[in-house]
């Protein structure tokens, strides 16, 4: 099926409320960036949030390729430009803190195997562990950029060592992709109301300034959400399609 067909389909998948995915557990959810968690899934977990679920977020990279010249914001400062902004985006949904683990991979290079990848997938686990989490929750491995397909990866290596452990994946930048381009069947999954966390939402995609504003002025070459990006994200659903088990993913 072509990603034009296959996101038309997702578009109609069921409306499921929170207890469809998860039962009556938490959640963990897989961002390759800071920012991805609020772009994909922060109606998701505002409403985890607003019903009790305990949630945790992994954010898998540093972040640090969205301005790689800027003078004002060297390597380091940027990180914890962006680790700071995530915390004040994800409080806009409830989540505190010491709810959030970043990996620090290094950005635009996540492994999608190796002993990283594997380091990875084994901490996700551990916070899985940590809210009883009746699902994870990770960008989808069709989406056009290196660290969105890595994290999808990584979550089936953590399939591979806990099978019983459902996945959902959540699209970012899937639409961007060429409307002829395959990518295999049909969408399972469900859609989650999230309009009642519209505002809270749009809220946290705005505590990301460094990739919604000219905060970092001086780097011409640096990333930007563009407006139709976030109108993308502005809609009253959030779409989470149904992963299977990686067939021979290894088990470290």
């Amino acid at each position: 099926m072509n990603v034009e067909a296959f996101l038309a389909a997702a578009g109609r998948l069921p409306v499921a409320p929170l207890d469809t995915l998860v039962g009556t557990k938490g959640l963990v959810v897989v961002a390759p960036h800071p920012d991805d968690e609020s772009l994909g899934c922060g109606g998701l977990i505002a409403e985890a949030r607003r019903l009790g679920r305990a949630v945790r977020l992994v954010v898998v990279t540093d972040g640090c390729g969205s301005h790689t010249h800027s003078a004002l914001y060297p390597p380091e400062r940027l990180r914890a430009l962006r680790e700071d902004e995530t915390r004040a985006a994800v409080a806009e949904l409830g989540l505190a803190p010491e709810d959030v683990r970043f990996l620090r991979l290094p950005d635009a290079h996540a492994p999608s195997a190796g002993p990283q990848a594997e380091a990875a997938a084994a901490a996700i686990l551990d916070e899985a562990e940590a809210c009883d989490a009746g699902a994870v929750f990770v960008t989808w491995g069709h989406d056009p950029h290196c660290d969105h397909k890595a994290s999808a990866a990584i979550v089936g290596l953590a399939q591979a060592l806990r099978p019983a452990l459902p996945a959902f994946a959540y699209p970012v930048w899937g639409w961007t992709l060429p409307p002829g381009t395959e990518v295999g069947d049909a969408p399972e999954g469900y859609r989650l109301d999230v309009s009642a966390h519209r505002p809270a939402k749009a809220k946290a995609v705005a505590a990301h300034r460094s990739q919604t504003t000219d905060l970092i002025h001086d780097d011409p070459t640096g990333f930007r959400l563009a407006p139709e990006m976030l109108a993308h994200f502005q809609g009253p659903h959030e779409i989470f399609l149904r992963m299977k088990p990686v067939p021979g993913a290894s088990r470290p």
